[in-house]
């Protein structure tokens, strides 16, 4: 806790994955993972850490819908160790599960800072191939734009757009650093922002200009990060977050309105995994992904708006039932 990105992450994390994790590793936290999230109200996710065969098999034994990243990072971890291990092994992975009714996936190129160009153009080419998005992380903090001025002369996502990228495949995680022409670029190219406002707080990331993003034409969605940087997968929680801090960023009290941010946490969420056909709204011809929030507590009352006592009172004890598939 309470350290920034990179000495969090290189200093902390890394070390105790190195020594601790494996296969039996992933699929108990993803379990618990499972359970917090349907006790939350979650019926899907968008998953980017190691094993993924074993993330996979977990989320289906327990009927939980998840679009499953196929790692890439430039350096040996428990996974793979080197860059054609790292795809053969997400090949393996995505033909075992390319026809299965939960289960997707995505290449999850960890970030630009640990992803060299030949790796990702191979992503950008079998992403096409293979008919799938591609999630990483991006533009998450200064420190990580001012890398990659130094080393490649250029912004990472202008980076991306040189090596073919920056698409409608894209789904960029945190986005906190980003100037109007980066927006305006995002909105021209269908790239889905996924906002994880409680990691970026907790981190002293930087903040996600939600608002000129929904201006803008962006299609953003709600994210947690993870539970190592947040420290819960409590999507409700952190919907309302982003409902708040987006005010503040923006300095308009009328910035990401309630009934917004429920559609970032549904339909948009959707959308940026390519499900929308499939699920994050009630139509006739989805799927039934659904979940009942019950609002009789005193907390909750006098209920004038639903929406917006779900965003701005309610909290994720108030989940009564779940369903995925009808489930």
């Amino acid at each position: 806790d309470d350290l920034p990105l990179k000495v969090w992450l290189q200093e902390h994390i890394w070390p105790i994955e190195g020594a601790v994790i494996g296969p039996g590793f992933v699929a108990d936290g993803v379990t618990l993972a499972i359970a917090e999230m349907l006790r939350g109200g979650t019926t899907c996710c968008n998953e980017n850490y190691f094993f993924p065969d074993v993330q996979a098999a977990t989320y289906k034994r327990h009927g939980f819908r998840a679009r499953v990243g196929l790692p890439v990072i430039d350096f040996p971890t428990a996974w793979a160790s080197s860059d054609d291990e790292y795809f053969d092994r997400a090949g393996e992975v995505h033909d075992q599960w390319r026809d299965d009714a939960l289960i997707r996936t995505a290449f999850a190129p960890h970030a630009p800072y640990t992803v060299n160009d030949a790796n990702f153009e191979r992503v950008r080419m079998l992403a096409d191939q293979l008919d799938v998005p591609v999630h990483l992380h991006l533009h998450e903090t200064a420190q990580e734009v001012q890398q990659s001025i130094e080393q490649h002369g250029q912004r990472p996502i202008a980076r991306l757009d040189r090596l073919g990228l920056v698409n409608d495949r894209l789904i960029a995680v945190h986005m906190t650093q980003l100037t109007e022409a980066e927006i305006h670029l995002c909105a021209e190219r269908g790239v889905s922002v996924v906002h994880c406002p409680e990691s970026n707080l907790k981190l002293a990331s930087g903040f996600c200009p939600v608002e000129r993003l929904w201006q803008a034409g962006v299609n953003v969605a709600i994210g947690t990060d993870g539970a190592a940087s947040n420290n819960d997968l409590d999507l409700l929680g952190e919907t309302r977050t982003a409902a708040l801090l987006a005010k503040a960023v923006a300095g308009s009290a009328q910035a990401l309105d309630a009934h917004r941010a429920l559609r970032m946490a549904t339909l948009n969420g959707a959308r940026a995994l390519g499900l929308d056909t499939q699920i994050g709204s009630l139509e006739i011809g989805k799927l039934a992904d659904l979940v009942s929030f019950d609002l009789s507590g005193l907390g909750c009352q006098p209920l004038y708006d639903p929406v917006s006592q779900l965003i701005y009172a309610a909290n994720r004890q108030c989940t009564r039932h779940l369903w995925v598939a009808g489930k």
